[in-house]
Formats: C-alpha cells, sequence, structure tokens
C-alpha cells in the first residue's frame, strides 16, 4: 500500500485520467444550468404582477444558478470544459456576458493567480489584497485606510461585486492584446444589448427588480468564495524562495466542506486545493478525485460555520504564519517598539 507521501509525490499520475473533459457530461451541464437560470428570471419577472416576496425567492435560486453559470466560465477559462479550444472560447464568452466577465481578460488573470498563488513576492493580480505585518506598519496613512476599507466585510461582499463585475471588468488591462480587448470589446457591447433589450420590453424598473438581487447575491457569494479559498486559519503563504507549488496548492487553498447541494450549485469549486493542484480538471470531476486519493483527504478544511472566522483575518504574520486582526497588530507594534526600546530592533509604532 502506497504511503500519503508517495500518493503525494504521484499526484499527477493521480489525477491525470479526470483531465479531459467528457463531452456530454459538459454538454449536460450547461442544459442543466442555463436552462433553470432562464426559466427562474422569467418566473421571477411574472411574480412582480403578484408580489414582489415571490420573486425574492425565485432570485435568490437565480443567483445561485448564476453562481453556476460562472463555474463553467471558470473552467472554459482553464480551458477544462471542452477538449477544443475553440469551444471553449466561444461558451467562455457567453457564459462571461451573462456574469459580466471579459473571458480573454479574466482568462490571462486568473492564470497568473493560478502560477503565482500563495507567494508573498508574486501577489497583485487575480487576488485578494493581502498585506503582510510589516507591509501594513511602513505603509503611509492613507494606504492604511485604504487597505482597512477593502477589507471591511460590508464594502467587501456589498460593494465589492459592483465595482468588480460592473466597472472594473469593463475596462482593458495595461499592454493587453488586440484579442483580449477586443473580446472586452464584445462583452461589453452584448451586457449593454440585453441590458437595453429586457428594459425596452419589461420595463426598466421590473430588470432591476429581478436582475438586482440575482446580481448583488450571485456576486457577494462569489466574492465570498473566492476570499474563504485561500484566507482561512492555517493557510500557507510564503517567499519565493520558499515557495511550493504543490503546498501552495494544498495547504494554501481551501476545502470548503459544503452540503451536497452548494456543491453542486457552486459547481464543486469548494475541492479548491484539487482545482489548484490541477486546474485542467472539470468541476464535475473534483468530487471523485477527493474521494479516490487520500492524501487529497487530509489537507485543511473548513466549514460553513468555521470559514465565518476568515473574516477576523486582516494581515499576515510572517513570524507566526497566521493571519492576525487589526488589533493584534497594534499588539505587535507595541511589543516591537518595547524591543526597538532596548536596541533589539528598529520597527515603528503604528498610529492607525
Amino acid at each position: 500500500m502506497r504511503t500519503r507521501q508517495q500518493e503525494q509525490a504521484n499526484w499527477r499520475k493521480s489525477i491525470a485520467p479526470y483531465e479531459k473533459p467528457h463531452i456530454r457530461t459538459s454538454v449536460w451541464q450547461l442544459f442543466n444550468t442555463l436552462v433553470p437560470f432562464a426559466l427562474l428570471w422569467y418566473a421571477a419577472y411574472l411574480c412582480l404582477s403578484i408580489s414582489y416576496w415571490l420573486t425574492l425567492p425565485l432570485a435568490v435560486v437565480a443567483g445561485g444558478f448564476l453562481i453556476r453559470i460562472f463555474i463553467i466560465f471558470h473552467d472554459c477559462c482553464h480551458q477544462s470544459f471542452f477538449r477544443n479550444r475553440r469551444a471553449n472560447a466561444i461558451v467562455g464568452t457567453v457564459t462571461g456576458i451573462l456574469t459580466c466577465c471579459p473571458y480573454e481578460q479574466w482568462r490571462y488573470t486568473h492564470s497568473v493567480h493560478h502560477a503565482t498563488s500563495s507567494n508573498l513576492n508574486k501577489r497583485g493580480t487575480g487576488d485578494i489584497w493581502t498585506l503582510t505585518v510589516d507591509e501594513y506598519v511602513s505603509a503611509p496613512l492613507w494606504k492604511r485606510i485604504v487597505y482597512r476599507l477593502y477589507r471591511n466585510p460590508v464594502l467587501m461582499f456589498g460593494l465589492g461585486p459592483i465595482y468588480i463585475f460592473l466597472i472594473d471588468y469593463r475596462f482593458n488591462r495595461k499592454r493587453c492584446g488586440l484579442k483580449e480587448r477586443l473580446n472586452t470589446y464584445l462583452t461589453n457591447a452584448s451586457i449593454a444589448a440585453i441590458a437595453g433589450v429586457l428594459c425596452w420590453t419589461l420595463g426598466w424598473q421590473a430588470f432591476l427588480l429581478v436582475q438586482g438581487p440575482i446580481f448583488l447575491i450571485s456576486g457577494a457569494a462569489g466574492i465570498w468564495l473566492f476570499y474563504v479559498q485561500h484566507q482561512f486559519e492555517g493557510t500557507y503563504f510564503e517567499k519565493e524562495e520558499d515557495w511550493d507549488y504543490v503546498k501552495a496548492a494544498l495547504q494554501g487553498s481551501s476545502f470548503y466542506k459544503l452540503p451536497k447541494i452548494l456543491h453542486w450549485i457552486t459547481g464543486n469549486i469548494g475541492f479548491h486545493h484539487i482545482h489548484h493542484l490541477s486546474p485542467r480538471v472539470p468541476n464535475y470531476y473534483l468530487p471523485v478525485v477527493h474521494s479516490q486519493n487520500s492524501f487529497l483527504q487530509e489537507v485543511p478544511s473548513i466549514t460553513l460555520s468555521s470559514s465565518l472566522q476568515s473574516l477576523r483575518f486582516r494581515v499576515w504574520n510572517e513570524q507566526s504564519k497566521s493571519f492576525v486582526g487589526f488589533k493584534e497588530i497594534r499588539r505587535l507594534t507595541m511589543k516591537n517598539k518595547a524591543k526597538a526600546f532596548e536596541g533589539e530592533t528598529g520597527v515603528l509604532p503604528v498610529e492607525l
């Protein structure tokens, strides 16, 4: 019997059979996601004439299906939903329009995220803004204020979806190629056209009353999932010289234990450690890979209740290799100040 170390060392061999998408499964997933979403959207609209309290529950469920649409888009970006590259690009662009994400732009930034996740020297592209204690302490006052606002849960999960999906993704990144630029323009024009047609045929008030909660619920949930997948107790961050790809995947990406229905609606993205280990595994194979490999079951895991603790995590402490809150930074700073007085260090006190 192979040991856990041997299994981990041979992870490529264990996962390789699942890195090839199954065309029928992918097509069926498109059908069982897009059709219910469209029907729920229309039903929510019809309920407006009866009571908005009937519309809201339908919008919540539709928001869940929009998350599932995003996972299909996400797999297309990894070329893991279809074997054909053009098929991934077409479906990825269409699902990107529905989720307000430009396919080519997001594919690039997300690939950078996978290549640099948990690497302290390569933060800033496609990830959650994370400062170390030393960086926070030495930052100017304005930057610390902005960082605190960014890390505020109300702003991150409330205004965050509006800024990211409706504003930030509408602009091309610097030095992007023509293909990526044109794809962003196509996505923007398509979003405007769909919204315009729906406002013209249904009325702008009805459109906002239905699409508004769907967008906000799915957007907040999406950001939350991305947040807890790397910001959790016991996660992994290292400098470039000590960074390891496998450790970043198995220790720096969480296994989010969710009820089966939530795993289904979120496209199994809770098996994030496997996804980071091999992004070419389609979302529908992730649970199978997890169940058939014991070394993938012995990784940091979080539950719905324990994941709420991550809201207290603010700054990464390189010494303790753990997240600390803003109050803890003040305590650490005062401790360093005392040491500085004794001539052991020169860390300055923080004012915020």
